[in-house]
């Protein structure tokens, strides 16, 4: 019988453990109280300014029905604003304040060293080629996002 631990499900899990312990210790480390869920979220909605909350879950790939907690604390937090849309009375647009913009231009720094930390255990050479297969197994061939 195989080794469960040698199973491509038990290995991304794994990986994606280790992504978020790399983030959270960085982060905290440098003072941020912010989650890897939530930086996605303002990256988002930085380049998608007026979206809704179903919008932005399918960007950053999220559960739709938690997405709402997400955007409650980053507006909780002062980075996101909700505002009722002006062509639709019943629809809700989010924005990033100024402070939500800030945070991401203070932030953004801290990346380079969350994503060595993650790929560390793997040679410099083989990096790119294991983000290129990431991209192929989540998109498929030809496919960028």
């Amino acid at each position: 019988m195989a080794d469960f631990r040698d199973s491509p499900g038990f290995l991304i899990r794994r990986l994606n453990q280790m992504a978020g312990q790399a983030f959270t210790d960085i982060a905290s480390g440098q003072g941020y109280d912010l989650t890897p869920v939530q930086f996605a979220a303002l990256n988002a909605l930085g380049d998608n300014p007026g979206i809704d909350q179903a919008t932005l879950a399918g960007i950053i790939a999220y559960d739709r029905v938690t997405i709402g907690g997400v955007v409650g604390r980053l507006i909780e937090k002062g980075f996101v604003d909700r505002q009722t849309s002006a062509r639709d009375r019943r629809a809700r647009e989010l924005f990033l304040t100024q402070e939500g913009r800030a945070l991401l231009d203070r932030f953004w720094p801290l990346v380079p060293p969350i994503q060595e930390r993650i790929l560390e255990k793997l040679p410099v050479q083989d990096r790119a080629e294991l983000v290129r297969l990431l991209r192929h197994a989540i998109h498929g061939p030809g496919e960028d996002r």
